[in-house]
């Protein structure tokens, strides 16, 4: 199996020039939109918010309660588990079925006011090598205490974005080196349950508890 090699990115935002005034236009929206900027309204409270106790919103449930007032409708896209879903693709989908459902069921059709539109944004990642590379879980652990927010996100958040079958790099690695119940922990970790300092430390403990076995 091959080393690790930590990576770490530098994100650029970017304003797509798509906006939704409605629910109608939202899931239009939603629709066309690249991956990309899916992930960034659904990924984007974890990585700004990594200090803190991380609550689970995404961009289009806010938008939904607390501009076009429809609390009903915010709820159901509010408890979308983005954990569940080992793609974008995926997690774009359940979105839209909310959405189609919502307006199949109702007549009503709130406009936001103006100046509070949902614009859509994504993210253009760089992505840089780091100096950190791993043999083996020993160093992969002391490593990983040593490298920056940064790379922790891109390796287990932004691979939703390069890989198919869901997953993150280290679980990958892991299972690469046949330590298979590491490596579907480390997959099933709900990034909810913890702040980015906190989740380190999970995989860390991790790594330290299948290392000597």
């Amino acid at each position: 199996m091959d080393n690790f090699h930590f990576y770490t990115k530098l994100d650029q935002t970017i304003l797509l020039g798509v906006q939704a005034t409605n629910v109608r236009g939202l899931l239009r929206a939603i629709k066309k939109v690249p991956d990309s900027s899916i992930y960034y309204h659904t990924h984007r409270f974890l990585h700004q918010h990594h200090y803190l106790s991380p609550e689970p919103p995404n961009d289009f449930a806010y938008w939904v309660s607390q501009v076009l007032g429809d609390d009903a409708l915010g709820e159901q896209l509010w408890s979308v588990d983005i954990v569940e879903f080992q793609s974008i693709a995926g997690l774009r989908e359940k979105f839209v079925a909310i959405l189609k459902r919502h307006l199949a069921s109702t007549k009503r059709h709130i406009d936001c006011p103006d100046g509070e539109e949902f614009y859509f944004m994504a993210s253009r990642t760089f992505v840089f090598p780091t100096t950190y590379v791993a043999q083996n879980l020993a160093e992969f652990a002391e490593m990983l205490g040593k490298v920056s927010i940064n790379s922790l996100y891109y390796h287990m958040f932004d691979a939703k974005l390069r890989l198919e079958h869901g997953g993150n790099d280290f679980s990958r690695w892991f299972h690469g080196l046949g330590k298979t119940q590491l490596a579907n922990e480390t997959r099933s970790l709900d990034p909810y349950s913890h702040t980015l300092e906190g989740l380190r430390q999970r995989i860390v403990t991790l790594v330290k508890k299948y290392d000597s076995h």
